[in-house]
């Protein structure tokens, strides 16, 4: 398993640095809390899941190959985004006191993974840059799937307590807000950045 190492260390900078999904993280873990955030993350990893697979098995190049496909999953990706930072950024402060029902889902989890330029790019560049197990297509995109599956994980655990905690400390209904808005304007920002590069 030559590379093990550097792929690794790949998938921590590429998964764990900020962009749609982690910003989403933990701007739902600063508006909702993390516990009401869990179902949220577990969409965007099983989400992630389907996109590794798709990537690993040629789908994703073969799909955006198709005339016209990569405007309208752009624009449909961006839409999807800008909808959910509205939805964080006009999120009541202080989640502990108010209905939980405008929570990002499961669901909206693993919509937001099939929407995330970073992350279609960020597998595209670990699977196409590392071989794991040579001589085996299946078994190599096995493993690396479950590597980058628990790197995600990881990373996406710490983004939603690191917003939670953000309103642990901010208190102040004024200050929830501005981190709600803030971490709303990142997820747009750091979209445009990844369809803009």
């Amino acid at each position: 398993m030559e590379g093990l190492l550097g792929f690794v260390l790949a998938g921590f900078a590429l998964i764990g640095s900020p962009g749609p999904a982690t910003l989403s993280l933990a701007a739902t873990g600063a508006a909702f809390g993390a516990r009401n955030g869990l179902p949220f993350m577990a969409g965007i990893v099983s989400g992630m899941v389907v996109v590794m697979v798709a990537v690993a098995a040629g789908l994703a190049a073969l799909i955006l190959a198709l005339p016209g496909a990569t405007p309208i999953a752009a624009t449909l990706a961006a839409a999807y985004i800008v909808y959910l930072a509205y939805r964080i950024a006009t999120a009541p402060p202080l989640a502990e006191s108010r209905d939980q029902q405008n929570r990002p889902s499961f669901m909206g989890g693993v919509l937001l993974a099939f929407a995330n330029p970073k992350g279609w790019a960020a597998m595209t560049a670990l699977f196409s840059g590392f071989v794991l197990i040579e001589g085996s297509l299946v078994w190599n995109a096995a493993i690396m799937v479950m590597i980058l599956a628990t790197i995600m994980t990881i990373t996406d655990v710490s983004w939603l307590f690191v917003g939670a905690m953000l309103t642990r400390v901010f208190r102040e209904p004024r200050l929830n807000r501005l981190i709600n808005v803030s971490f709303a304007v990142l997820l747009v920002a750091s979209v445009a950045l990844t369809l803009l590069v």
